[in-house]
């Protein structure tokens, strides 16, 4: 169970998998966004919604129209939340509380997906798949259209900051990905034991156990990296994750389109090697850290652990310390979130690991666009550094990086920590923040610290420590998450419309190669030092001072 040989086999055997998957999907996705033509099913949802796909939008009307998608799916699913008891299949549950309802809609809107609530004990079926699952294709086709619109910007010239069609990019993620993918999934695991139906609630002996479309909405959890669960423990659930095997159809699902966007990346800026230089620093990233959190968790703490050969408090006995292990680095490493064991049971430095790959935005390999579009960030701000060492302008894919620019970038590196380091100032100051706190000293310090940092990531996992269903912690983690979301979109977009303006330059003598290992190298190190040490004080108080005592 705690062997490190099995857990050898499932990374090989996702290795595999991803290998074959991702040049695959990458090509397909590369297609998706730049195709001219439109499927039927596509006309008939623009005739809907009342757009023309072939318009190409300005970056402000683009950014606009993410930002008016967004807020009119938001205001649907507070409604949803509140109006609940009259609604059909609510399992006579009631309607969430207002603080409640505003959490939940903004974490799921935001491809953050956090729960302060038992899904099972909460939230009817109506609400889970009208309200909630729909949320867990559009938000991830959001992320998805941004990261080609980005890469569009990187790779025009001269078109007045036009970036495409945020519509036409919309509908073809859904359509043409997302749909596809987790319906064949959904089957997969139904075929393996998740439950597909819409059973109320049943009581076998003293126990009361739901059922539901859980396997339909399991599917485009993973897949779009959502992470929020039909039930309360998540994926450590044996409705919604029943074997080893659909655990590591879990984590491949989490992976395979953040990995396949980097490689879509390439093809759209004409250069396959940009792609998998990108998808090299994302997989050298997310095996550090696989490998730190699985020796944290295997190695273990005391003598209880070293007997049982892990740290087996608050995982599945079904898939063991090191199977726990990967998923946990899988979930932090992209905008997932899921868990199929419990983070808060995790051992100090893992615990550490887990935060960490959050902090670090989310780039190995990241939620779906989302991680693309971080990753990108960074190579500008490495490209950019290179060239003050040398002296000359900076320049990325042939376009100059300025003032403008860098600006730019910098606000949207420092976005993430200015509110991650601010909710959890706020969070540890306020009586009613520390009044969620399970542990105190530096256990409690990183149970608040994970959830600030889950909620400003988009990430939407927890410690699980953290008593958090409360209007404080509700309307402050919402809050983040809508401008952990939303800002960086802007900023994003807007960076895209100053390079689809610029002429494409041939590059010189003095140009960096952003394909070459040296780049790779230096990417990773950006990555870790830039971003990474922005953290390393409230780290020491938390996770590294409960390490060293």
């Amino acid at each position: 169970m705690s062997s490190l040989a099995p857990a050898l086999g499932q990374i090989a055997v996702l290795v595999i998998a991803l290998a074959v998957a991702v040049p695959f999907l990458g090509r397909y996705l590369a297609h998706t966004y730049t195709s001219q033509r439109h499927l039927a099913v596509e006309r008939a949802s623009y005739r809907l919604l009342r757009v023309d796909p072939d318009a190409d939008q300005h970056w402000k009307t683009y950014a606009t129209s993410v930002l008016g998608f967004s807020l009119v799916g938001l205001l649907g699913l507070y409604a949803l939340g509140r109006l609940q008891e009259h609604l059909p299949l609510s399992l006579g549950y009631a309607a969430l509380p207002a603080d409640g309802a505003w959490n939940t809609a903004v974490s799921f809107v935001t491809n953050t997906n956090w729960q302060w609530y038992s899904g099972e004990s909460t939230v009817g079926h109506l609400f889970q798949m009208s309200g909630l699952t729909v949320q867990n294709f559009v938000s991830a086709a959001v992320g998805m259209a941004v990261a080609a619109a980005f890469a569009r910007g990187l790779a025009r010239s001269m078109q007045d900051g036009r970036v495409g069609n945020f519509w036409s990019d919309l509908v073809r993620g859904t359509v043409r990905v997302l749909l596809p993918i987790a319906a064949g999934s959904a089957l997969v695991l139904v075929a393996c034991g998740a439950i597909q139906n819409l059973v109320g609630n049943r009581t076998v002996g003293t126990q009361v156990i739901t059922g539901g479309p859980v396997a339909s909405q399991e599917a485009i959890k993973q897949l779009g990296t959502n992470g929020g669960g039909f039930y309360n423990v998540n994926s450590a659930h044996p409705f919604e994750n029943p074997t080893p095997f659909t655990d590591i159809v879990q984590i491949f699902l989490m992976l395979v389109i953040p990995f396949a966007m980097a490689w879509a990346f390439g093809l759209i800026v004409k250069d396959r090697r940009q792609g998998i230089a990108v998808v090299s620093v994302m997989a050298l990233l997310l095996g550090v850290a696989i490998s730190l959190l699985t020796w944290a968790e295997m190695a273990g703490i005391g003598l209880a652990p070293a007997a049982a050969g892990g740290a087996m408090e608050g995982k599945e006995v079904r898939f063991g310390t090191a199977a726990s292990a990967l998923f946990a680095a899988a979930t932090t490493g992209t905008s997932t979130g899921a868990v199929n064991s419990m983070h808060d049971s995790l051992t100090a430095p893992g615990g550490g690991v887990a935060m960490f790959g959050m902090m670090l935005g989310e780039i190995a390999p990241g939620g779906v666009g989302s991680g693309l579009y971080g990753m990108l960030m960074l190579a500008i701000v490495t490209v950019f550094l290179c060239g003050l060492m040398v002296g000359r302008t900076p320049e990325y894919l042939g376009k100059k990086i300025g003032q403008r620019e860098i600006v730019l970038v910098a606000l949207y590196v420092l976005a993430t920590p200015v509110l991650v380091l601010t909710g959890i100032a706020v969070a540890i100051t306020a009586q009613d923040g520390l009044a969620g706190l399970q542990e105190s000293g530096p256990h409690g310090l990183s149970e608040a610290l994970y959830a600030v940092t889950s909620a400003a990531n988009n990430n939407g996992s927890a410690f699980g420590g953290l008593t958090s269903g409360t209007p404080f912690w509700d309307t402050l983690l919402g809050l983040l998450m809508l401008l952990g979301r939303f800002l960086p979109i802007v900023f994003v977009l807007a960076l895209a419309g100053r390079f689809a303006s610029q002429q494409h330059l041939p590059p010189s003598a003095g140009t960096l190669p952003t394909h070459k290992p040296l780049f790779v190298a230096l990417l990773s190190g950006v990555a870790l030092v830039v971003v990474g040490l922005t953290y390393v004080p409230v780290l020491a108080l938390g996770p590294i001072a409960e390490s060293l005592s």
